[in-house]
């Protein structure tokens, strides 16, 4: 195939961070090409009818904390309608008892018993300075943060594996909601950083909340798609690239995992480019289940009908045995899952009053053992009669989410194996660039997964940076 029409930058991938990399290039004057293989934008936020017609579930993405909290989206002023369900998320214990996450942290707290004042104290700074916590943690580390106070303050405990962090608490209530949180880093929780996932998360979701996109994560990558084509850009679906050569720009950059972008532009890039590309490895991998339902989930305890995110897995020891055995390369027999319930608080997800529900667990990369059984008997245990309230379900195993959307290597969504390597990935430009005008932007660089754009924001801005632009500026006015 010959070379394509001349274009200031090119970016390969439409998910959420490609989108993001476009978008922040148009805006700032290039004219831009946006290549994707699949038929749609969207990567990680597409909804479809995976089991009965009416019925949209979200593929990946579901829930978007980050998405709520992302300086790129709201400088832009994203077209999306976000959902906030009366509580952010809760997790059920046995005996019909739940613990949750409310908005509030006095009102979290109030649920934790003799553990309410260490959860506020811990908490309750991050969540006054959470402007400065997520200037400082979604964006590149550097060897001297801007907000030096509360990135001392976050590291302290973050660096934490979230062993250590949650056996500083003594109730069953507050360990079981912070193993929840921590279990988010797909880790085990004697990983170095493992707890620092689970503060971020937590405190996020005190000021920013957990919401749902309105209509669907789709939702979120189309807004991004018509306004990157309002700047004049030009989206191509449909169109797969294996070789660099196949596009003719100064500038590309790729949202696809390091061993795509390797195989793909390698003669390309430096060699000090190709060495960094090598040493990335797969994280676990999940394996998802989607629900139609004829009514909501009936769960026993009176809080998780009223959230948007259930974090499924018994007591703290559970969840925290469920990760290791992943992390060992085993199979846990009680995992821990993650449920969302979006069309409670959105009805343009199901028809006639019925109900959809998604849900996954992590596995060993490349599983392919059917989780659907030890998934739904998890459910069942805190909402006894869910197995009579499914009309259908679609089940996706990690295989199967690689085929969909090649990101996720082995059913990894996570962008590559958790550790600290991972985090301190130092500087302004590195951690993107590849040489010779080729950026990489996808979750696999800072911030990391999650749906907020940020990798491709600061992909285009070390991308622009070789045309005169500054590698970094402040996404909340760029």
């Amino acid at each position: 195939m010959g070379a394509m029409k001349q274009f200031d930058a090119v970016v390969v991938g439409a998910g959420p961070n490609g989108l993001a990399a476009a978008v922040e290039l148009a805006r700032n004057g290039l004219r831009v090409q946006l290549i994707e293989a699949a038929d749609q934008v969207g990567g990680g936020t597409r909804t479809e009818e995976l089991t009965l017609p009416g019925f949209l579930h979200d593929v990946c993405s579901a829930i978007h904390p980050t998405g709520a909290a992302s300086p790129f989206f709201r400088s832009i002023d994203l077209n999306v309608e976000w959902i906030h369900p009366p509580i952010p998320f809760t997790h059920p214990l046995d005996g019909g008892k739940a613990v949750a996450m409310h908005r509030s942290v006095e009102e979290t707290a109030a649920g934790l018993g003799a553990d309410g004042k260490r959860y506020v104290s811990m908490m309750g700074p991050l969540v006054e300075h959470i402007d400065d916590v997520v200037d400082d943690f979604l964006t590149p580390l550097t060897l001297w943060p801007e907000h030096f106070s509360s990135f001392a303050r976050m590291s302290a405990l973050g660096a934490l594996p979230a062993n250590t962090l949650i056996q500083r608490f003594k109730t069953e209530g507050a360990r079981a909601l912070l193993s929840g949180l921590s279990a988010h880093s797909i880790a085990s929780f004697k990983s170095p950083g493992s707890a620092g996932v689970g503060l971020m998360l937590g405190a996020i979701g005190h000021a920013y909340g957990w919401p749902l996109a309105a209509g669907g994560s789709q939702t979120i990558a189309s807004a991004l798609a018509d306004q990157f084509e309002e700047l004049g850009g030009v989206v191509d679906v449909g169109h797969k690239i294996t070789e660099i050569e196949e596009v003719d720009s100064p500038i590309v950059v790729f949202d696809v995992m390091p061993d795509a972008l390797y195989r793909i532009a390698g003669r390309r890039l430096d060699p000090a480019g190709r060495r960094r590309l090598l040493k990335w490895r797969a994280g676990a991998g999940v394996f998802k289940v989607d629900w139609a339902l004829d009514g909501p989930i009936p769960w026993t305890d009176p809080l998780s009908g009223r959230a948007g995110t259930v974090h499924v897995g018994g007591e703290f020891e559970e969840v925290r045995l469920s990760e290791s055995d992943v992390a060992s390369g085993h199979h846990p027999n009680r995992p821990f899952v993650l449920v969302a319930q979006q069309s409670l608080f959105d009805p343009s997800r199901a028809p006639n009053g019925n109900q959809t529900a998604w849900g996954y667990c992590h596995v060993p990369a490349s599983s392919d053992r059917d989780m659907t059984e030890a998934i739904e008997s998890q459910i069942e245990r805190f909402a006894p009669g869910f197995r009579d309230r499914i009309l259908d379900r679609h089940t996706m195993s990690s295989g199967d989410y690689e085929n969909y959307n090649p990101n996720y290597v082995g059913g990894d969504i996570g962008g590559g194996q958790f550790g600290l390597k991972k985090v301190l990935q130092l500087g302004r430009i590195r951690p993107f660039s590849f040489g010779n005008g080729v950026f990489l932007c996808s979750s696999a660089t800072p911030p990391g997964a999650g749906v907020h754009g940020m990798c491709g924001y600061y992909a285009a801005r070390a991308a622009m940076s070789t045309i005169g632009y500054p590698a970094i500026a402040d996404a909340s006015s760029s």
